[in-house]
């Protein structure tokens, strides 16, 4: 029998062997010390079931660092989904299971762990979301499985899954130059000892795992995969990880050529080198401290204590520990200066990653969402009237794709006269940084006016009520049908009818190389007292999600006690300007600057 102990401030291992011939029980130390003793024994193998991506740093330090910082890194720590995927199961009398969650952390569903519960006391494995073995141990092509995946289980010694196959990997251990390990029962430079081809790993559908989810009553939350299968590019033979893991994000731009793996400081022979920053329209708004990944701030502090650390005011920079006051209260994990510094080098760390990931973001944000021409019908004291161009320069998939009835893309419009006067602006938000939509909670308590010419890309839930009629929701949960909805797959058949019939989306996205021209007007009455000539900025603006969403699930609560409040500045600081242009509007085709050659799509006449 053995016994370890577990240090939970810091959170490391401090582990005791001992081997113990009297046969004590455990039973001895009480009911409470004999479970939690349970689960930390347990959790000393988990190595050898699911390895964190920590472990896999160790020869992938540059694998590591991108993925560190990735959407797939934060799938499991994002309060917002957090909140969102409780608020679904509770608002369908947990009928939704773990829908929600088994896309986003494998590891956890795979340990049977619960489906809402604070990434603080899951498994670290768990909290990495879509960590290194999500992809590398399957064994097997899953299909549209909607991110129900079964992980193999191994330790670091057993076979990984990849795209090449072994022949480097038995190179590296046979010729002696790295000093690797291959035996469980030596502690030392330790290897995985084969590599399993896994030809799907290189295709689209190794994406459209989780990358279609399709509800149980065949509602289709997210289409990104079957977006691509009808796309031009999967046409002609273009993946997804060519414009996603290749040298410019959203481009096929090709890979590059680098070493694989960097053992003992050695590299390995270059071959194709993928990039594992998945750039994306999301962003954390969490404590830095908590994300991207970082082995050295892990143990440095634990989440908890990495919560109190306040960072924002500036602990641990020379500036600010020189002109503090002597008798300022730090938390206890902070007292001394020393880890206060050790604290801001892991944060400085971790800032410089999310400004990388910022840039990717935006590079593959400007190659689909693009401004093209302006027409101006009239302009002039008595009325203007134009059209703006709205591009998708991808030919991969529509924009937005995925979760496109939360992502927020807009074009923002404001008319000036010669004096710099707006008197024309669309695309604005409200006090709480809504767009003046349905949604908005001031639109629809008559606070502000609805933005009557708002272009916005975002898709729409629409339900079926129960006594007829239609109305948007922000989640596609039906309240309608009784005071206690439960999930349950569909009565009638969704194959023929092409969809379910208690909800629908409304889709207002950009097929393939497609454009749209919104027209905006601004009459007469506004114009008294302006003079020409009259000038407009148009910029496009993407987010995360929008800030109605977190309104919508803040009954559940929010992880790492965030306050609603918190997390919708987060989410509106990670908003950015992907293309910005200002035009004099002078009567005729202002033409943009050269770009990809799009296809009328449809002309959107606003209301």
């Amino acid at each position: 029998m053995y016994l370890h102990q577990f240090n939970r401030r810091r959170g490391c291992w401090e582990l005791q062997w001992v081997f113990l011939i009297s046969g004590f029980l455990l039973g001895a130390v009480g009911t409470y010390a004999q479970e939690e003793a349970r689960k930390d024994f347990n959790r000393l193998f988990e190595e050898k079931n699911y390895p964190s991506a920590i472990t896999c740093k160790t020869c992938h330090p540059d694998h590591y660092r991108e993925w560190s910082v990735s959407a797939h890194a934060y799938a499991q720590l994002s309060p917002v989904f957090n909140a969102m995927s409780a608020t679904i199961v509770k608002e369908t009398n947990g009928t939704n299971g773990d829908f929600c969650v088994r896309c986003h952390t494998q590891i956890g569903m795979n340990r049977e762990e619960e489906g809402f519960m604070s990434n603080m006391d899951r498994h670290p494995a768990s909290r990495e979301g879509i960590t290194c073995i999500v992809c590398h141990r399957l064994e097997k092509p899953f299909g549209k499985a909607s991110g129900r995946l079964a992980i193999v289980k191994g330790d670091l010694f057993d076979a990984m899954y990849g795209p090449t196959g072994n022949k480097e990997l038995k190179r590296v251990i046979a010729s002696g130059e790295y000093n690797v390990n291959t035996n469980r029962a030596i502690d030392s430079r330790n290897i995985h000892t084969d590599v399993i081809v896994l030809e799907q790993i290189s295709t689209s559908g190794f994406c459209g795992t989780c990358h279609d989810v399709n509800l149980v009553n065949g509602f289709r939350l997210e289409e990104a995969f079957s977006d691509y299968k009808s796309s031009p590019a999967s046409g002609d033979g273009v993946s997804c990880q060519d414009c996603h893991m290749g040298l410019i994000p959203g481009k096929n731009s090709g890979y590059a050529q680098a070493p694989a793996a960097k053992i003992g400081g050695k590299e390995s022979k270059p071959r194709k080198r993928t990039n594992h920053m998945f750039a994306g329209p999301d962003y954390s708004v969490i404590h830095p401290g908590l994300f991207p990944h970082n082995s050295d701030a892990a143990q440095l502090a634990t989440m908890r204590e990495w919560l109190t650390f306040k960072h924002e005011e500036g602990w641990g920079t020379t500036e600010w520990e020189k002109r503090k006051q002597k008798d300022y209260k730090f938390p206890p994990r902070w007292v001394k200066i020393e880890d206060r510094i050790d604290a801001r080098k892991a944060l400085d760390a971790n800032q410089r990653l999310l400004e990388d990931i910022k840039k990717q973001r935006l590079q593959i944000l400007q190659a689909g969402y693009q401004l093209g021409d302006v027409e101006v019908d009239e302009s002039g004291p008595r009325g203007i009237s134009f059209s703006v161009q709205f591009k998708n320069g991808t030919d991969g998939h529509s924009i937005p794709t995925g979760f496109d009835a939360e992502r927020v893309v807009f074009l923002r419009v404001t008319v000036t006269d010669s004096k710099g006067t707006v008197v024309f602006r669309s695309g604005d938000f409200d006090p709480n940084g809504d767009l003046r939509d349905l949604h908005s909670l001031y639109v629809h308590n008559g606070d502000v006016p609805r933005d009557e010419f708002l272009f916005s890309l975002q898709t729409k839930i629409v339900v079926r009520m129960n006594r007829g009629g239609e109305r948007e929701q922000i989640l596609a949960v039906n309240y309608s049908p009784s005071a206690s909805p439960f999930l349950r797959p569909s009565t009638s058949s969704t194959v023929l009818l092409g969809r379910p019939t208690a909800a629908r989306k409304h889709r207002k996205v950009i097929p393939p190389l497609a454009d749209d021209w919104p027209n905006y007007q601004v009459d007469e009455d506004a114009l008294a007292g302006t003079s020409p000539p009259y000038k407009v900025n148009l910029k496009i603006i993407a987010g995360m999600v929008p800030v109605n969403l977190v309104s919508e699930i803040k009954d559940v609560g929010f992880d790492y006690n965030m306050s609603p409040q918190d997390i919708a500045k987060g989410i509106l600081a990670g908003y950015l300007t992907v293309q910005e242009r200002d035009v004099e509007l002078q009567p005729g085709r202002i033409s943009a600057l050269p770009g990809p050659e799009s296809t009328s799509f449809t002309r959107r006449n606003q209301p």
